[in-house]
C-alpha cells in the first residue's frame, strides 16, 4: 500500500501506510450464561451464635457471595454527611423557585435528561454518515489514518458553494459518506465540519440526515448550530426540537428564542411559550414579523390558535429563517420578496416541497447549475407543473417547451423547443442544459445539427450522458467545442490528441482570453491524453504553468499518491471553491483531475473537465 501523510503545522511531509485494525470477537451474552450459577440453597431456620473465629464476627473478613441468589448490601459509610451536614446556603428562595422556567428548574434538580433516546438503541459513533460504501459511498476508514490536523483545514477552509456542478456532486458523495473520523478528531466534530460545508453547499437536506445519524445526546454546541442550520434550510422547524431542549450551549439570538418557544409548546408547554414569545416580541423591532410567525407556528401546537396577522410591508429583504417559518407555515411570501431573493434562497426553494411548484421552479435553474438538483429531477418537477391545472406563468411555458423537446413531431421541432429552453436560462443557462440533457440524448444524429452538436454534447454531458454523447463523434468537426468535449469525456481513448487538433483548436477559440483551450490543454494533461512535448508547447502558448508548485497542489499531489478517494475530494471541493468559472485557473483544473484519476474516479474527472470547457 502506498504511503499516507501528515500536516504537521503548515508543513506537509509523507507518513506510515494506512493500517486497517481489525477488532476482536466480543462476547454479547452477559455474564453467568456461559456457566449458569447453581440455585440458591435455602437459609436454615436454625441459628446459632458466631463463634470468636467465626468470619462473621466483627472485625473479620467477609466472604464474597458465592450464591447467584444472594443480595449483598454495603454498611453505610461512616464518612457519608448526615441530615445536620447538608449545605443549604445555596438554594434558592420560594420566589426564586416561582420565577424558575421548566428547563432551570430541571437542571437545578438534576431531572434534565442528556439522551432521548433508551440505552439498547444509542448508535455508534465509530462510522457516522448516510451513504455506505456498497450504495456509492467512499470506504469508510478512507479518513481513519489521515492527520486529524489535515482534514480539520481542508473542511474548515470550505466556505463558498462549488463552482463546478461534477465537483459540487462529487463533493456531496464525500461528505455523506458513512466515514469514521481521522485519528484525534473526536467524531462529533468531524460530524460538524461535514454538515458545516454541506449548509454551505446547499444541501441542507443531506446535512439533516447527515446530523441525524448522530444522537442528540452526543451533540455539541457546535454541531447543534450546524444541525439548526440544516433544519432551518429544510424548512423543519420542529425536527431542530430534540438538539434545542436537550444541548446546553451559550446561544440567545432571536432565532435561538424563538426556537425555544416553538419547542416548549410542542413539549406541551404552551402558555410558557407564548408568554416567551410575547416578551420576545416586545423587545424586538426589526424582526417582529419573525416573531409573530414563531407565535403562529407555536400556537398551532395546542388545542386552540392563536390569530396572528402577518403583514410583509416594509419587513426588508428575506432571510433564511423568515423563509423557512413562512414555508413550514404554508405562508405566501410576496412575489416582489420572492423576486428579490439572493440565489441560495432561491436554490432552497426548489427543494422545499411545501411551496407550490411555480415556486419551486423559480430555483430549478440555480439549483440544477450547482448540482443540488439532477437532471431527472429537474425534468419531475416541470412534468408535475405542467399537469396541474390553473397555473400560469413563465415556469409554465417552459414546461411545455420541454414536453415538446421530447414529443415534437420532427427532430426540427424538438431542437427548436430545446432552443427556446436554452434562450430562458439567464445567469443560470447550464441549469437548462442540465434540464434537456435527456431530451438532447434523444435528438438523431444528423448534419442538420452538426453546428449545434458542442451545445447538444455539452448538454448530455451535464447529467454524465458520455455514451450518447459519444453518437456524435462521427459528426463534429476538429478544432470545434463539440470535437473539445467528446476528447475529454470519451471513457477510454487510444492514442493522444496530436499537435495538429490541439493547434486547430487553439486558433479558432474565441473565449475571452482563450479560457477554453486552457481548460482544454490542462483536462487533457490530466488525463494523460496528451504528451509532455505538446504540454510544454501549448502551456507556452497559452501563458499557463501548470506544474507551478503551491501548498494545495502539493497536499492534493500527496493525497492521491496515498490513493485516498475521500481525501482527495476534500481537496478537490476545497480548490473548487468560489462564485463563477473565472476563478478556476488551468494550474487547478489539473491538479484536480489528474488526483482524481489517480485514485479511480476517472469519471468524475472526465466530467469536470468536460464542464469547464462548457463553461469556461
Amino acid at each position: 500500500m502506498k504511503p499516507g501523510w501528515i500536516l504537521a503545522g503548515t508543513a506537509l511531509a509523507l507518513t506510515s501506510a494506512v493500517v486497517f485494525a481489525q477488532e476482536a470477537p466480543v462476547d454479547l451474552l452477559p455474564p453467568g450464561f456461559d456457566s449458569p450459577a447453581p440455585s440458591p440453597t435455602p437459609a436454615p431456620t436454625a441459628t446459632r451464635a458466631p463463634a470468636p473465629s467465626d468470619p462473621a464476627q466483627p472485625g473479620s473478613p467477609q466472604p464474597a457471595a458465592t450464591q447467584s441468589g444472594e443480595i449483598v448490601q454495603p454498611l453505610p459509610d461512616e464518612t457519608a454527611q448526615g441530615p445536620g451536614d447538608l449545605d443549604v446556603t445555596d438554594l434558592p428562595s420560594l420566589e426564586e423557585l416561582e420565577a424558575l422556567s421548566t428547563d432551570e428548574l430541571d437542571e437545578l434538580l438534576g431531572l434534565k435528561p442528556r439522551f432521548d433516546i433508551p440505552p439498547a438503541a444509542r448508535r455508534s459513533m465509530e462510522r457516522v454518515g448516510v451513504l455506505g460504501a456498497d450504495e456509492g459511498g467512499l470506504q469508510s476508514r478512507s479518513l481513519a489514518r489521515q492527520p486529524a490536523a489535515l482534514v480539520r483545514a481542508a473542511l474548515a477552509g470550505t466556505t463558498k458553494p462549488m463552482i463546478s456542478r461534477w465537483g459540487h456532486i462529487l463533493l456531496r458523495r464525500a461528505l455523506a459518506s458513512r466515514l469514521a473520523a481521522p485519528e484525534g478528531m473526536n467524531p462529533v466534530e468531524f460530524a460538524t465540519l461535514r454538515a458545516r460545508v454541506l449548509n454551505t453547499m446547499g444541501e441542507h437536506v443531506v446535512a439533516r440526515a447527515l446530523v441525524q445519524d448522530v444522537d442528540t445526546g452526543n451533540y455539541s454546541p457546535a454541531l447543534t448550530n450546524a444541525a439548526i442550520d440544516a433544519y432551518v434550510g429544510s424548512a423543519d422547524i420542529v425536527g431542530a426540537c430534540p438538539a434545542v431542549r436537550l444541548v446546553d450551549t451559550d446561544r440567545d439570538d432571536a432565532v435561538w428564542e424563538m426556537l425555544v418557544g416553538i419547542c416548549n409548546a410542542y413539549a406541551g408547554e404552551e402558555t410558557r411559550a407564548q408568554n416567551d414569545l410575547r416578551r420576545l416580541l416586545n423587545r424586538t423591532e426589526d424582526g417582529r414579523i419573525d416573531v409573530l410567525m414563531a407565535q403562529r407556528f407555536a400556537g398551532s401546537a395546542g388545542r386552540g390558535r392563536r390569530a396572528v396577522t402577518i403583514e410583509w410591508e416594509g419587513t426588508g429583504a428575506l432571510t433564511p429563517w423568515r423563509f423557512a417559518i413562512a414555508n413550514a407555515l404554508g405562508e405566501p411570501i410576496p412575489q416582489n420578496l420572492l423576486a428579490d431573493a439572493g440565489p441560495e434562497l432561491l436554490g432552497t426553494a426548489a427543494i422545499t416541497p411545501a411551496l407550490p411548484l411555480s415556486e419551486r421552479a423559480l430555483g430549478a435553474d440555480i439549483a440544477g447549475n450547482s448540482g443540488v438538483l439532477s437532471s431527472r429531477a429537474m425534468v419531475d418537477l416541470y412534468s408535475q407543473l405542467f399537469a396541474e391545472e390553473g397555473v400560469q406563468g413563465d415556469a409554465v411555458l417552459t414546461a411545455s417547451q420541454l414536453r415538446e423537446a421530447y414529443v415534437g413531431s420532427t427532430p426540427e421541432a424538438r431542437f427548436a423547443a430545446i432552443q427556446d429552453i436554452w434562450s430562458g436560462g439567464g445567469d443560470y443557462a447550464y441549469g437548462r442544459m442540465v434540464l434537456t440533457a435527456y431530451a438532447t440524448a434523444r435528438m438523431p444524429v444528423d448534419d442538420a445539427f452538426a453546428d449545434n452538436a458542442g451545445e447538444l454534447i455539452a448538454s448530455m454531458l451535464a447529467a454524465g450522458l458520455d455514451g450518447d454523447a459519444m453518437r456524435w463523434a462521427g459528426q463534429v468537426e476538429e478544432g470545434t467545442d463539440g470535437w473539445a468535449l467528446l476528447a475529454l469525456a470519451v471513457p477510454e481513448r487510444s492514442g493522444t490528441v496530436t499537435d495538429s487538433e490541439l493547434d486547430s483548436y487553439v486558433d479558432n477559440d474565441g473565449s475571452t482570453g482563450q479560457r477554453k483551450s486552457r481548460m482544454l490543454l490542462a483536462g487533457l494533461a490530466g488525463l494523460g491524453r496528451v504528451t509532455d512535448g505538446e504540454i510544454s508547447e501549448y502551456s507556452e502558448r497559452l501563458g499557463i504553468n501548470l506544474s507551478a508548485p503551491t501548498r494545495w497542489a502539493r497536499t492534493i499531489d500527496a493525497a492521491a499518491q496515498a490513493e485516498n478517494a475521500a481525501l482527495v475530494a476534500i481537496l478537490a471541493g476545497l480548490g473548487m471553491q468560489g462564485d463563477s468559472w473565472d476563478q478556476m485557473t488551468a494550474r487547478h483544473l489539473y491538479r484536480i483531475v489528474a488526483s482524481l484519476r489517480r485514485v479511480g474516479l476517472e469519471a468524475e474527472a472526465r466530467m469536470i473537465a468536460a464542464e469547464a470547457v462548457a463553461r469556461a
